[in-house]
């Protein structure tokens, strides 16, 4: 693992491998797979289990970044195993299991009462805010 300390990061509350969070969704028909052009079928589109994803990632690290800092996804590996209709209930998860430097590396897992509904890995890097909006083309 590599050393972060508080002094690289100018904050008393550097980043640590085991942060998570958690965040529920009940599916409705504007997350599906018809609503966001990804599919003719309604059922949970994968873009939004992304999103759901990120989300989650983004919260379990809230309160643990540099002052002007943020974090961007990098790379993204996911599965998409199980379909889920509107009116299903689904649960994703973000835990911080490495950090390598700037970069945080997730484990991402989405489930319902009946099992994983998707699982992957998630890379978002550490940026300075504003450095990184004067490199928007």
């Amino acid at each position: 693992m590599a050393d972060v300390s508080c002094v690289t990061y100018r904050t008393g509350v550097a980043p640590r491998t085991g942060l998570s969070a958690r965040i529920e969704l009940e599916v409705t028909g504007a997350d599906t797979a018809e609503a966001f052009r990804t599919g003719s079928v309604p059922v949970l589109a994968t873009p939004r289990l992304i999103a759901l994803c990120e989300e989650a990632s983004c919260l379990a690290i809230e309160g643990h970044l540099p002052e002007h800092g943020t974090s961007v996804a990098k790379r993204l590996q996911f599965d998409h195993l199980v379909p889920v209709g509107v009116g299903g209930k689904v649960s994703a998860e973000a835990t911080l299991d490495r950090i390598e430097g700037r970069r945080l590396v997730f484990t991402l897992s989405v489930s319902e009462e009946s099992g994983l509904v998707a699982a992957g890995k998630l890379i978002r890097v550490i940026v300075d805010r504003d450095t990184f909006l004067s490199n928007v083309r």
